[in-house]
């Protein structure tokens, strides 16, 4: 055996080794929430004021969130982290991650204008488009997409809290239920997801 056939021999295995390393994580089975009753379309009134309906998604891949601007906690922790994971995502493989479209809908239309969603959502991705409705689309749309909400007492200020569904779904090109993001997991493990199932 000749010194360069040797030496090939040796490297060859390596080589192959690092080329798997830059391919997407192979999921180890079915999407975890394959044929789940989750979905449909709408159409919600978006941040720049105009309708924005789930079908101008198709043919990428959506991550989706109910939540509320005011919220004092979840929601801004819940949206940083997926985010967060999101743009980790498009530093390690770009031309994937420009297959997510991230939205946020706020389940609070009464304080959540327009203006108000383009400022939370600027601060946490550019791409991400916030949108709200009518108590009966918001009704329809949480129904749909297996979340509630409820609107608590207003204080004598007239500021109040909103229960809702603290759940970050990513979903497929056909709008397909996909998986929860593990947002609770940090923004490592929303990457490592996103990396799993989008292709």
């Amino acid at each position: 055996m000749s010194t360069t056939f040797k030496l090939l021999s040796i490297l060859m295995p390596c080589a192959l080794g690092l080329a798997a390393c830059s391919q997407p994580a192979q999921p180890a089975g079915p999407p975890p929430l394959e044929g789940a009753a989750i979905g449909g379309d709408f159409t919600l009134t978006g941040e720049d004021g105009e309708p924005v309906s789930w079908s101008d998604f198709d043919g990428q891949y959506r991550t989706l969130y109910f939540g509320y601007t005011f919220c004092p906690d979840v929601c801004p922790v819940d949206t940083g982290r997926a985010m967060a994971g999101l743009k980790a995502f498009e530093k390690e493989a770009p031309d994937r991650a420009a297959k997510v479209q991230p939205l946020f809908i706020s389940v609070d239309s009464e304080r959540d204008t327009p203006a108000v969603l383009r400022e939370f959502t600027d601060q946490f991705h550019p791409r991400l488009i916030g949108m709200t409705g009518t108590k009966e689309q918001l009704d329809k749309v949480t129904k749909d997409y297996a979340a509630q909400y409820s609107l608590g007492e207003k204080n004598e200020e007239g500021g109040y809290l909103v229960n809702h569904t603290s759940i970050t779904y990513l979903f497929g090109p056909d709008g397909e239920p996909i998986a929860i993001l593990p947002t609770d997991a940090g923004s490592e493990a929303v990457a490592a997801e996103l990396d799993k199932w989008v292709r």
